[in-house]
């Protein structure tokens, strides 16, 4: 299993906790789905970022 997936896995984990507990505080469905759209988003540029390999120098 590569570390983006396992960093993917648990940004998943997150926003589906998050958005759980938002909708037990009664938030409208709409804003869930858009916060969580947002957090994936945030998730997978710091995925990318952080398990991305460096280039050789030349």
């Amino acid at each position: 299993m590569t570390n983006f997936l396992v960093y993917m896995i648990g940004t998943l984990l997150v926003v589906a906790g998050l958005a759980y507990g938002a909708s037990l505080l009664g938030v409208g469905q709409t804003w869930i789905v858009i916060g969580a759209i947002v957090l994936i988003g945030f998730g997978l540029m710091a995925g990318i970022t952080r398990t991305r390999q460096k280039e050789p120098a030349d």
